[in-house]
This record gives C-alpha cells, sequence and structure tokens, in this order.
C-alpha cells in the first residue's frame, strides 16, 4: 500500500490515460476510485479521498508503477491524514442504526459504532458503506472488519421478545417507537462516552443528533447499519433453521411462508411481528 497527501482530482487525471477505469465511490469520503486490471491478483486501486489522500493498493508492481507518475508529491506508507468533518470538534462519535424494522418475519437488531479520528479513518479504508449498497455476503465479512476496527455494541432482540414489548391489542405504534428509543439508548450506552448520532425515524427523540439518512452521511453510522444488517442476517438464518425452511426477508412476497407456517404448525409468535396486517390477515390472527 502507498499513500499520497495533499491530491487533489487534477493530480489523477493522469490515470485516466493510463488504462484506469472510474468505479462507484464506495464512501462520502471518496472523490474518486480507480481501478486498473481484471485479473485477480493483477490489479491495482486508487482512491482519492476528501482529506487529500491517495491510497494506492494491489499488486505490488503495478503500484510501484502507477506511483511513478506522481512522483515529486508527499508520499508516506503509514501517515494518517484525518478526515475534515465536523468530527474534528467532537471527537469521540457513536452511531447507532436499526435493521428488521419493516420485515414481517425476525424481530429487530440495533447496533453501534464508535470511532475517533484514528479509527474514522480506519473504517473508511476498508471500505465501509451504507449496508443498503451491500449485499448479505458483503454485509458478513465487513462486519467481521468493522468489529476488528472498532468499539461496537449489538443488540439482537427476536420476535418472541419483539412481540412481548409490542403488544398489538395496544397502540402498537407508540410500542414500536418506544422499542426504538430504548434500544438506540441502551446501544449508545454501552459504548457511553461520545457524541451519539441516530438515523432518524418517526418519533425518534434520543440522540445528540437524529439525521435523516444518516448511515450515507456518517461513517460511524453507516458500520452501524451493516452491524445490524448482519445480526439480522444472522438471526432470520436462525429462525430458518428452527422453522425447516428459509425465511423470506421483506414484507412483499411473503405469503407462501405464512402458508408453510400454518402448515407446519408454528407458533407465529417466534417467528413473524403479529402486530403487522398483513401477518395477522394471513394467518388469521
Amino acid at each position: 500500500m502507498v499513500v499520497f497527501t495533499d491530491m487533489g482530482l487534477e493530480d489523477i487525471q493522469i490515470l485516466y490515460g493510463k488504462g484506469f477505469v472510474e468505479l462507484k465511490q464506495k464512501t462520502i469520503y471518496e472523490l474518486a476510485r480507480l481501478k486498473k486490471g481484471s485479473k485477480k491478483g493483477e490489479t491495482v486501486l486508487a482512491i482519492l479521498y476528501t482529506s487529500g489522500k491517495l491510497l494506492l493498493q494491489g499488486n505490488e508492481k503495478l503500484i510501484n508503477q502507477t506511483a511513478n507518475y506522481f512522483r515529486g508529491k508527499a508520499q508516506n506508507k503509514s501517515k494518517e491524514v484525518k478526515p475534515q468533518k465536523f468530527n474534528k470538534q467532537i471527537g469521540r462519535v457513536i452511531g447507532s442504526d436499526e435493521s428488521l424494522k419493516g420485515d414481517s418475519f425476525g424481530g429487530i437488531t440495533i447496533a453501534a459504532v464508535k470511532a475517533d479520528d484514528k479509527i474514522r479513518l480506519q473504517l473508511k479504508e476498508i471500505g465501509v458503506a451504507d449496508s443498503k449498497t451491500l449485499d448479505d455476503k458483503e454485509i458478513l465479512q465487513m462486519a467481521i472488519k468493522i468489529r476488528k476496527v472498532a468499539p461496537c455494541t449489538v443488540i439482537n432482540v427476536y420476535p418472541h421478545e419483539y412481540n412481548d414489548k409490542v403488544n398489538p391489542s395496544e397502540n402498537k405504534h407508540n410500542n414500536v417507537t418506544a422499542l426504538l428509543n430504548n434500544l438506540h439508548h441502551q446501544s449508545a450506552k454501552d459504548l457511553s462516552p461520545g457524541y451519539h448520532i441516530v438515523d432518524k425515524y418517526p418519533g425518534c427523540i434520543v440522540g445528540d443528533l437524529q439525521e435523516t439518512k444518516a448511515e450515507s452521511k456518517y461513517v460511524e453510522v453507516a458500520a452501524a447499519s451493516i452491524l445490524a444488517r448482519a445480526a439480522a442476517v444472522d438471526q432470520l438464518n436462525h429462525l430458518s433453521k428452527l422453522a425447516g425452511f428459509q425465511i423470506p426477508k421483506g414484507s412483499t412476497h411473503v405469503a407462501w411462508a405464512f402458508k408453510e407456517l400454518k402448515e407446519r404448525n408454528l407458533n407465529p409468535k417466534e417467528f413473524v411481528k403479529l402486530h403487522f396486517k398483513n401477518v395477522q390477515k394471513a394467518l388469521d390472527l
């Protein structure tokens, strides 16, 4: 790996004429992501960050070849460049997010990740992005990497516990919101102290900052969204083993799974959210 500092878009224009192709940026902290080569082990990746850092990684020969294009620029193989976000003033930030909230099957998962400038940079370098842009395999792999570099916590609430807390005979909307507020608060408390940023949901009253689509703006929340999603994948896989069939994600095209629950005489409280209207209608609750 080779790192150049004080770089800009104008400095990397030369790469476009050297066989590099542009890729989609994976985080909001990237100005450009370029790649050369297609064979495994014979590629080089160039990532330009908003901090002015240019990271080259991949095949050593190609890295050195690419580095020669930038002779005269400041080069450092280990120096960490601090991001130019509000985090400079805030310092340690805790981001939290949830998963499974809109799924008919499963309960709810909440995750929080804490980062300072050093950890924030590491999270960006391993490619942390909003979990919605990653598939399940990538999610599980990225979750392992996040756990290695950042303090984190995950709260995994299975359907039976979720249904006890969200009683469909009472005000279910208030109950769901209260549950989310409590879980987000608990996740941040587990990692405190730190400035708590929450991916905003209706009725959110916790955290120091509640912001819509926070997972696409703050790397701490993006990392939390990945951990929450990874926990959701694990929970659905576990429920699938208990049920004897693959539990579906989401709330559309799940009628066949409701039918399986009934035919197998399984207790719906252990698998679905009882207050969902489609669940109640399909299972005659």
